[in-house]
C-alpha cells in the first residue's frame, strides 16, 4: 500500500511539463551556476563540475500546488548543502533565492535549503535531466510544492532578508509545505 498524498492532491503517473517562460537555449559547455551573497567564498560552478559531483540519488514525490502529485521520481544530483558548505555561509544567511536567469525565481528559508534531500539535480529517471523538466540543472526541493524546484537553475543568492519569488509575489505561501496545505498566503 502506498503512503498517503498531501491534502488536496491527486496522483498522476508521469511528471507533466509546466514552466514560466520558454526553455532556454542550452549550451552545456558554457552553463554555469553562480552562488553568491552572504558567503565568505562565492562560487561559480560549471555544469561539467556539477555532473562530476552528482553522486547522490534520491527517490522523492513531487507535489504541485495546483493539486497533482507524482510519486517516486528518481533524481540524481549533488546535495545543495554539500555545495554551500565550502562556500562558508555567514551567520547572517537566513534565506536563499534561486533563479533561472530569465524571469523565474523562488525563495526558501536557509534551513529548509540545507535539508539532505534538496538537490542540484542533473538527472531524472536514470538519464540526463531533460530540458523540459529543467535540464541541464534544476533545484529539487521535495518537501515543498513544485514551484520551489527552480528549472534551468543559473544562480543562487544567499540573503539576510527574505526576497519573495515569482509565485510568492503573486500571493502564494512563502514556505509552500504540501503537508500543511500551504498553497496561498
Amino acid at each position: 500500500m502506498s503512503s498517503p498524498l498531501p491534502p488536496g492532491q491527486r496522483e498522476l503517473v508521469r511528471l507533466p511539463v509546466h514552466h514560466i517562460g520558454d526553455p532556454p537555449l542550452t549550451d552545456s559547455e558554457g552553463w554555469t551556476l553562480a552562488i553568491q551573497g552572504e558567503l565568505e567564498r562565492p562560487v561559480v560552478l560549471t555544469l561539467a563540475h556539477l555532473r562530476q559531483l552528482s553522486t547522490v540519488e534520491i527517490e522523492a514525490d513531487f507535489h504541485a500546488a495546483d493539486g497533482w502529485s507524482v510519486r517516486g521520481l528518481q533524481w540524481r544530483g549533488v546535495r545543495l548543502a554539500d555545495v554551500l558548505g565550502p562556500a562558508k555561509p555567514l551567520a547572517s544567511a537566513k534565506f536563499l533565492r534561486a533563479f533561472d536567469g530569465q524571469k523565474y525565481d523562488a525563495s526558501l528559508a536557509f534551513d529548509d535549503a540545507l535539508e539532505p534531500d534538496v538537490l542540484l539535480a542533473t538527472g531524472l529517471g536514470g538519464a540526463v535531466l531533460p530540458i523540459e523538466h529543467g535540464g541541464p540543472l534544476r533545484l529539487v526541493v521535495p518537501a515543498r510544492y513544485g514551484w520551489k524546484s527552480v528549472k534551468w537553475l543559473r544562480g543562487i543568492e544567499i540573503t539576510a532578508e527574505e526576497r519573495p519569488g515569482f509565485w510568492e509575489r503573486r500571493g502564494f505561501h512563502r514556505r509552500g509545505d504540501p503537508w500543511a496545505d500551504e498553497r496561498l498566503a
